[in-house]
């Protein structure tokens, strides 16, 4: 990601401050990913144990902690750091793990920022590549 950042204009915001973007870079995949991760591992690996039940709520709590965090700092605006960003672009891209859990739709804000994330014709045209490769059919766009 931050390669292809470092080569379009505007996923690092500017040339002159490309700290922020690469800071919410980092906030999305050594802050936000592991519980998501976490859930998604007690799910397909340990859901005939035991403990299971016990455990899956402690990590839902753990991803809630972060998405109020992360909620918060959004607030009611677009992007986490006014223009879109390769840290936006991180981002959305773990939150859609979250997607079908239910979990997102408890945080509005969040969930309206995945959905304006993935609406944007680069994602699309991205989203329909990565099909094409998978199905072996040539994209749509």
């Amino acid at each position: 990601m931050f390669h292809i950042a470092e080569r379009h204009a505007g996923l690092l915001l500017t040339m002159r401050m490309p700290g922020r973007a690469i800071t919410w870079m980092f906030a999305a995949l050594n802050t936000v990913e592991p519980p998501v991760l976490d859930r998604e591992t007690t799910r397909l690996l340990e859901g005939d144990k035991t403990w299971y039940e016990q455990r899956l709520p402690v990590v839902e709590g753990r991803i809630r902690d972060r998405l109020g965090e992360l909620s918060g700092r959004l607030g009611d605006a677009d992007w986490l750091d006014g223009a879109f960003s390769a840290g936006d672009l991180m981002m959305v891209a773990v939150l859609l793990r979250l997607k079908a859990s239910g979990i997102l739709d408890e945080y509005p804000n969040l969930s309206a920022y995945v959905a304006r994330g993935e609406a944007r014709p680069a994602y699309k045209r991205a989203f329909d590549a990565q099909l094409a490769v998978f199905t072996g059919k040539p994209p749509t766009g």
